[in-house]
């Protein structure tokens, strides 16, 4: 739920998910139409079913309980190796290298002076995080959530706490006198684009029990070609059944 989406947004709609389905077990049995509608607006909801589809697997293949080795969780449906390694981290509280945007953020303003991280994770930059990263289990999964933190309330990236930063000393962005990145940070505009074309045919399927006709999802999309590539792509991803009479409907 956290992959691209605030945590102030993912707060509620976890606690709702996790009193619904407290465990791999209760969402395996869930359908992919009930999964669909409990993400409700978290957005990005080929999430949702990677997050059912893992739960199943972690019920055939694991007896219930999430695997402890990266190798065994990134095999699992919509984990990356950010998702694993934070799992490993912060769940079973082993050494990894975590690197979500405020770690990468601390790292590049306080070590190498740049204002934000590149956009793309290097093997570079993997590299020498996993070289700041203490020895131990213990203190690497301290670091990792120390520095997550820190990076969202201090070394934040708007409105820095420079003045009153405990790192001010060592900062090299502080030392270069803050010069301002050449890469800028992605902006995804979201009006009249296809995700929110598929966001409204979703939120029609989503509102009613029954399949829908063609011309009923064409009304909210005024731009056909739009309204086709959208429709095919939620079909395509699994998000959209069609019956055999050529309506649609969630995934049954």
């Amino acid at each position: 739920m956290l992959q691209q989406t605030p945590a102030s947004r993912v707060a509620p709609q976890w606690e709702a998910w996790i009193k619904r389905w407290p465990n791999p077990e209760s969402l395996a049995a869930a359908s992919p139409a009930e999964v669909i509608r409990q993400w409700d607006r978290l957005g990005y909801p080929n999430r949702a079913l990677r997050l059912h589809e893992s739960a199943k697997r972690i019920v055939q293949q694991h007896g219930g309980r999430l695997p402890k080795t990266y190798a065994e969780l990134i095999a699992l449906p919509g984990v990356g190796d950010y998702t694993a390694a934070a799992i490993l981290a912060f769940a079973y509280g082993k050494r990894s290298v975590v690197l979500d945007t405020n770690i990468r953020r601390v790292i590049a303003r306080v070590w190498e002076g740049a204002q934000r991280p590149p956009h793309s994770l290097s093997s570079i930059e993997k590299g020498f995080a996993e070289s700041l990263v203490p020895a131990d289990d213990q203190h690497a999964a301290s670091w990792s959530i120390a520095i997550m933190e820190f990076g969202a309330l201090v070394c934040s990236a708007r409105n820095p706490v420079c003045d009153s930063c405990p790192l001010a000393a060592d900062c090299q962005w502080r030392k270069a006198g803050y010069p301002e990145s050449q890469v800028k940070p992605k902006t995804q505009k979201f009006e009249g684009t296809d995700r929110q074309a598929r966001g409204k045919i979703l939120k029609v399927l989503k509102e009613t029990s029954k399949s829908v006709k063609r011309d009923e999802l064409e009304t909210v999309v005024l731009n056909s070609k739009q309204f086709d590539r959208a429709l095919a792509s939620l079909i395509s991803d699994g998000l959209v059944d069609v019956t055999k009479s050529g309506r649609f409907q969630l995934p049954q």
